[in-house]
């Protein structure tokens, strides 16, 4: 997908991104809607992104005054960068977060949207998983059956609720829910009724083909299948969630990001600024930087994704919004703020 990057040539980034898209700098003050030559809302400053503490805003403004020292890990002697980091905006939170926030990380022509890229990345996924060995894709399998699958008699000790994901046709809810209703006049309690028909006549998510189905679904009408989510607590089963409308979309995961590396040779790290909730007393040690290396050599500078919740206390998060990275001027570990 192109040459490798050397030191002096990530001081441009107009090979990667569409050259109607690319600033040469970024501005040293919030942008007018005027000014921006793309018509794209972009916050400039970590003071105007909601949801934050000021322990995060602080540390934060580490990212888009020192930036980050990365190194390319695929290359010995060439590939590296300054980067500072700048809040991207915001993405609708409607389950293609992720899909929409490595968009605008990418600085992507508008006319490619979140669910282009959720294609792409099911596509990719499959023709992998396809291509693998016996041995492979039982180790793929196992991992997303523990994601999507989990075994209800363990891990209590991490997470007091787990979930289990079923896709059901759109061509049959209609049949589905008549079944239920069978059981409804037969005396069963609505969450067992639907736990029964569902957990019968559904697909489980837990293998890559299954993944294949279900990632693939960005809350439309014209996906092929609804999602439906069976959750339980270590005393049985506490809720099922029908989607009975069908806009439930399917969150991109850590298998999602890496297929996304692997199909744009970048590396991808995800970026978690803890609160008070995390616990965390000094700043310097608030954020995160989660990697997500290709499976491949690595050919252009890293994408940053933004990974915003509250709560979450280190156990992960749910809606990521896009960081924009800018090469600095000079190359130079010692004034970043962090190294990758």
């Amino acid at each position: 997908m192109g040459k490798p990057y050397e030191g002096a040539s990530l001081h441009s980034q107009a090979a990667d991104f569409p050259p109607s898209l690319v600033r040469d700098s970024p501005p040293a003050t919030p942008q007018n809607d005027d000014d921006d030559d793309n018509n794209q809302q972009t916050n400039w400053e970590w003071e105007s992104v909601s949801g934050l503490e000021q322990q995060q805003r602080k540390s934060l403004g580490k990212l888009s005054t020192r930036g980050v020292y990365w190194k390319n890990p695929t290359q010995n002697a060439c590939g590296c960068a300054l980067l500072l980091l700048f809040h991207g905006g915001d993405v609708d939170a409607d389950g293609n977060c992720l899909f929409a926030a490595f968009q605008k990380a990418m600085r992507m022509n508008p006319n490619v949207t979140a669910t282009d890229l959720r294609r792409k990345t099911v596509a990719r996924f499959l023709h992998a998983y396809e291509s693998a060995t016996p041995q492979e894709k039982e180790e793929i399998d196992r991992t997303i059956k523990n994601l999507y699958s989990p075994r209800l008699d363990a891990g209590w000790g991490v997470h007091l609720v787990q979930e289990h994901k079923l896709l059901a046709p759109k061509r049959d809810r209609y049949g589905l829910n008549a079944s239920i209703q069978q059981l409804l006049q037969l005396s069963f309690v609505r969450e067992t009724a639907a736990e029964c028909i569902y957990k019968e006549r559904c697909i489980v998510v837990e293998d890559g083909l299954s993944w294949g189905k279900y990632m693939s679904i960005c809350g439309s009408s014209d996906d092929e299948y609804d999602i439906i989510t069976l959750q339980y607590t270590e005393e049985g089963l506490l809720s099922v969630d029908e989607n009975s409308q069908g806009r439930a979309a399917a969150f991109g995961d850590d298998i999602a990001i890496y297929t996304l590396a692997t199909e744009f040779n970048r590396e991808i790290f995800v970026v978690q600024a803890h609160g008070s909730d995390g616990m965390i007393e000094d700043d310097d040690s608030c954020l995160f930087f989660l990697p997500h290396r290709p499976r491949s050599e690595i050919f252009h500078p890293p994408v940053f994704l933004f990974m915003k919740g509250t709560g979450w206390c280190g156990a992960g998060a749910d809606h990521y919004e896009p960081l924009l990275a800018y090469p600095a001027p000079v190359i130079s570990q010692e004034k970043a703020a962090f190294v990758l």
